[in-house]
């Protein structure tokens, strides 16, 4: 899928949190999001999915308006936060529930699941209680395999390294270079760990008060140099 951004503004009580003029995600591409806490990061992943509404501007998911066209849902997956699990359901009975949105039957829901077993690790299924019981760590798990059980081809993920524990994280990014390499996903990431994102996006697009301040190719995971020293100016500078 791909994703064109043109004169997208979005303001809260006056202040400008998101100012793009042009940003163009292309068809199969893995792009790493990266910023300072209040960079525009989750605001702009929202605009993306019309959860929020625009002062201006436009989002198209393969050519189509994402505020006036309701196909691009049935293509995409995301998990933002736990907003988006329905914590009263067990993880058998909510992966059944989103499955079913995008029309899978249990069965095939139940076959899909076997791609999440080691990111899984034997913590998730099975265990007779509600997603509100579970650890930080595995709810993040539960959102993260419900965005992408559907083999969506446009892929939503806000910090999905959060709460893992240091083995999940290598999971995860094993996970993703097996679940681009299969469907050829449009991914979208962001996340605070440079280490992690770089080694998964082909691309990282780095947000300095809503604006696009670095877009940076990642061949060889180049880009990994670029944003160290773009921090660690900013930190020197903030001290």
């Amino acid at each position: 899928m791909k994703i064109t951004i043109s004169n997208l503004v979005k303001s809260f009580n006056g202040t400008v949190v998101v100012n793009i003029p042009v940003l163009n995600i292309e068809d199969g591409e893995i792009v790493g999001l990266v910023g300072n806490n209040g960079a525009g990061k989750t605001t702009l992943m929202r605009l993306i999915l019309d959860l929020l509404g625009r002062d201006s501007g436009e989002v198209c998911l393969n050519g189509e308006l994402v505020n006036e066209s309701e196909e691009w849902k049935d293509v995409t997956g995301s998990f933002i936060d736990y907003g988006f699990l329905i914590d009263f359901l067990t993880p058998e009975e909510f992966f059944a529930f989103v499955g079913k949105s995008y029309g899978l039957s249990k069965d095939e829901v139940t076959e899909r699941l076997v791609l999440f077993e080691p990111f899984m690790n034997n913590e998730i299924l099975g265990k007779k209680k509600y997603i509100r019981a579970f650890s930080a760590g595995n709810k993040q798990k539960i959102g993260i395999i419900s965005a992408m059980i559907s083999h969506p081809e446009f892929v939503i993920l806000d910090e999905p390294f959060n709460f893992l524990d240091p083995s999940s994280q290598v999971e995860i990014k094993e996970l993703l270079r097996i679940f681009h390499g299969r469907y050829n996903s449009t991914i979208l990431i962001s996340s605070h760990n440079l280490e992690h994102i770089t080694d998964v996006s082909d691309r990282v697009i780095l947000l300095e008060n809503g604006k696009v301040f670095k877009d940076v190719a990642n061949e060889s995971g180049d880009a990994i140099k670029a944003l160290n020293e773009y921090f660690h100016i900013s930190h020197v500078a903030e001290n």
